[in-house]
């Protein structure tokens, strides 16, 4: 029973409900129960295969979930049941469960062998910043936290210290407190692969002389030892697999020099002058930016194609420069070259066949490029490397839609992991694929040519693949993770959850149950249905939200899972906190079913 405050002098009790099994639930049960009253494992692992799609679920695997199950909830009968067996609720325990019954794989299951070209590969952005670009703290500690998430591409800015003889990671040319270069490599060696045997890539933004850069050559050598992988060659054709570069280090430079934007840009973006942007709009009150094209442009797109941002069009960008200057000792040590779109971009998209690279665009560049030269942009990363990154003027570490990029085959999408929001939601969501490993398998259709050249085009109208059924039972658990009077001073609070689809335009829409009043185990019962058209590219969006009259509606709980691996049936599916945090107790039970071609 629990007591709220009403008209000041007076109460108002409610009383708890403990979660019951929706209908459908009981409706399982009762036909692989084959009308008992309990479950035994042989009819628990046909509800498995047939109903949850576990198609490689075995006796032995349900008895391990009956074992289990007894083991939370009947402790007291252990030994006194020669084979346990499940009840009703038994069995609405165990689909409730995050351990027991995830809607996702937690292994790594995708092929791992093809060149690092062929994956998206979850990357940070300033990735040693604590907090905004401006003012914050440079640090180790979010370098091991993306390590511990498992992001794979870590960036540094490396500067000379006051003595200039020494090297320190800061946001140039901004009020950032600096941390030393060794004390990041340090970290990095013993956090890499904590949450993925995979290998990282360090990005150098570098401003050394090549006194330093050979400093720095140094100390990676002794920081990394074996672990550094370079190649014995200047280029190389193909970039090495992420098996063959399993815990090993490798080093990406030059990238652009991010902290610049030509003034005109900024303006255009409508950023405040002053750099301030409101924190809370940009996270919670503002939905993902919407995937914009300029389709006039493409048809004004001058002659000559020439890229903007003239003001960080500094020489040494250069690669062939960079490298004339770079100490021989540094750039050996370079597995993956880097650079900046020089003069026309329709010729820096171009591919050689007898080397590999990396370009870097920013997120204006690659919305630019996407009109004017996306079916180039796909080709350039069916082999080469493609890092975007986030415009200079998100000062408060926000971030950008990085569906443009994916769409686009781009491997480095990057981002501000301080910088909370609806995007970076979509980016924890989107590298939960493949075991979380920090490398996901491009799609296939990212990755061919067809036999007149043609490539993917993200807008072209195209038929539904798939369909996806989605149906919201309900939720539990923020009476466990939340005070009582969190949402609402005067009641049990008034939840709705809010489900749709991010991907291609085609398939992006937001949909939302009824909100249900007064009660801490809100039961929805809701079904939506999502036509896909490229579901390998779409995230199922999860919100839940709890309904004010007065002001604004508070947030309950987020999530985003990536549709292609989606496991069929009725799933529990945690959910996580604005910052990414996964809640100890909140979560939905859902079902997924769906229609269309085999996945």
């Amino acid at each position: 029973m629990g007591s709220y405050k009403y008209c000041l002098c007076f109460s108002r009790k409610f009383r708890w409900v403990e979660a019951q099994p929706p209908a459908d639930v009981k409706e399982a049960f009762a036909a692989y129960a084959e009308g008992g009253t309990q479950m035994n494992a042989e009819q628990l692992q046909r509800f498995l295969v047939d109903a949850q799609g576990d198609t490689g679920a075995t006796v032995a695997d349900a008895e391990r979930v009956l074992e289990q199950v007894h083991q939370l909830r009947h402790r007291h009968t252990l030994g006194k049941l020669s084979k346990p067996l499940l009840t009703v609720d038994d069995f609405h325990h165990f689909l409730f469960s995050e351990d027991l019954n995830p809607p996702l794989r937690s292994q790594v299951h995708q092929e791992m062998t093809a060149p690092l070209s062929h994956y998206y590969i979850y990357t940070g952005h300033n990735s040693y910043l604590t907090g905004n670009q401006l003012s914050s703290d440079c640090s180790d500690v979010p370098i091991i936290k993306a390590l511990e998430r498992g992001v794979r591409v870590i960036e540094l800015d490396i500067w000379p210290n006051s003595t200039k003889d020494g090297i320190n990671v800061l946001h140039g040319r901004t009020l950032t407190t600096p941390v030393e270069l060794i004390k990041c490599l340090r970290s990095i060696k013993e956090y890499a692969f904590t949450a993925s045997p995979y290998p990282v890539i360090i990005t150098l933004e570098d401003h050394l002389t090549p006194d330093l850069q050979a400093k720095v050559a140094e100390m990676v050598t002794q920081t990394f030892g074996d672990m550094l992988y370079y190649p014995d060659k200047d280029s190389i054709e193909e970039f090495p697999s992420p098996e063959a570069l399993k815990r090993r280090i490798i080093l990406s430079t030059k990238p652009p020099k991010e902290y610049l934007e030509a003034k005109d840009d900024k303006d255009k973006d409508g950023a405040p002058q002053n750099g301030k942007v409101s924190n809370e709009e940009e996270a919670w009150g503002k939905e993902v930016p919407d995937l914009q094209y300029e389709l006039g442009s493409a048809d004004k797109q001058n002659e000559n194609d020439q890229t903007e941002d003239e003001e960080e069009d500094d020489d040494d960008d250069d690669d062939s420069k960079v490298c004339q200057k770079s100490a021989p000792e540094y750039k050996r040590l370079i597995t993956i070259r880097a650079g900046k779109p020089k003069g026309r971009l329709s010729d820096s998209l171009k591919v050689d066949p007898h080397k590999v690279r990396r370009l870097s665009l920013s997120e204006q560049e690659l919305a630019k490029a996407a009109v004017s030269h996306g079916a180039d942009l796909v080709r350039f990363t069916q082999k080469n490397l493609l890092r975007i990154y986030p415009k200079g003027t998100r000062f408060n570490s926000s971030n950008y839609n990085p569906f443009i990029g994916w769409m686009h085959g781009a491997q480095m999408v990057a981002f501000n992991m301080q910088g909370y929001g609806r995007s970076l939601w979509l980016m924890h969501g989107f590298y939960k694929a493949n075991g979380g490993c920090g490398y996901v398998k491009k799609p296939d259709f990212l990755l061919k040519t067809g036999p007149d050249g043609e490539v993917f085009y993200p807008t072209a109208n195209v038929a539904v693949k798939k369909t996806l059924k989605v149906k919201v039972y309900m939720g539990d658990g923020w009476r466990m993770d939340f005070k009582q009077t969190h949402f609402d001073a005067y009641s049990p609070p008034d939840f709705y959850t809010r489900v749709g689809i991010a991907g291609v335009p085609a398939d992006t829409v937001m949909k939302k149950t009824k909100a249900i009043e007064d009660d801490w185990t809100p039961v929805w019962n809701e079904e939506f249905t999502f036509p896909l058209t490229v579901p390998e590219l779409a995230l199922l969006r999860i919100e839940v939200h709890e309904y004010d009259m007065s002001e604004k509606d508070d947030f309950g709980g987020q999530t985003c899972l990536p549709v292609s691996e989606l496991r069929p049936g009725i799933r529990t599916v945690p959910l996580f906190d604005r910052k990414g945090m996964k809640f100890k107790s909140v979560k939905l039970l859902m079902q997924f079913e769906f229609v269309g071609c085999c996945r």
